[in-house]
């Protein structure tokens, strides 16, 4: 197995790190289905890193679905699921989530970006005052070539030079979710709607679908720790193309 380390210059979190070396070998089998894979103690002295940054590696590799843990015996590499969807309650957004390990290609296509003011469920959401300006991000995911889902994000004003200065994600190439947990605004909480649709022309249109065919659709609030309340959003899901995903843990991890 290929010697990797740790880039203390990049600007990418040691724990993102660490899950891509660790995602890297569970793709190409350098550990296989069902195996164990190194414990805590174990990465924190091959890669020099602290016990807490390791585990918050592992928990990332769980919630993409690609490890389980097993109490009392370790972290161990997932058995593919064709099951698998969009986890809806995680922390994590659709780009970052397990559907995009079953080596199936997921593509976004940014429609439009850009400062706007913001709608009024949006502005009472985040808990600004009416006509306030932030930031509109619309994009389409695509699963095998097929549309999945339409979105649309909206950014209180503190984030806008954030989200505007993100060229990779205003380009569909990186995740909005780890842009705004690496400017600080680490999901503490959310609230998730989910309502059967029908939906409108242009977003029937995006999808590929009729305007009478049923949708999924999802608004959700998040918020930090501390109750900032930095993003809102609006997906509309075709779930005959990827499933929406509820897991319940009652282990307390």
């Amino acid at each position: 197995m290929a010697t990797e380390t740790i880039d203390r210059q990049s600007s990418t979190p040691y724990y993102q790190q660490l899950f891509a070396a660790l995602e890297r070998r569970l793709a190409t089998g350098a550990i296989g289905r069902g195996e164990r894979l190194p414990s805590e103690n174990e990465l924190c002295n091959e890669f020099g890193l602290s016990r807490a940054t390791v585990r918050q590696a592992l928990q990332l590799l769980e919630s993409r679905g690609l490890a389980t843990r097993v109490p009392g015996r370790g972290v161990f590499a997932s058995e593919p699921s064709a099951e698998r969807g969009w986890v809806i309650q995680g922390p994590e957004g659709f780009l970052e989530n397990a559907i995009g390990h079953q080596n199936r290609a997921v593509r976004t296509t940014v429609l439009s970006h850009g400062p706007a003011i913001l709608p009024d469920y949006a502005c009472r959401a985040l808990t600004v005052p009416e006509n306030t300006a932030g930031f509109e991000l619309i994009r389409l995911r695509s699963l095998d070539g097929v549309p999945a889902l339409y979105s649309i994000n909206y950014s209180p004003p503190a984030l806008v030079p954030v989200v505007a200065s993100a060229h990779e994600v205003l380009a569909g190439r990186a995740s909005l979710s780890e842009l705004l947990a690496g400017a600080g605004y680490t999901l503490g909480g959310a609230h998730r709607a989910i309502h059967a649709v029908t939906p409108e022309p242009n977003i029937a249109a995006a999808l590929e679908i009729s305007p009478t065919t049923p949708v999924l659709h999802v608004r959700s609030t998040s918020w930090t720790s501390g109750g900032d309340r930095y993003d809102v959003y609006d997906t509309w899901v075709r779930s005959d193309v990827v499933p929406l995903e509820v897991n319940v843990d009652t282990t307390g991890r």
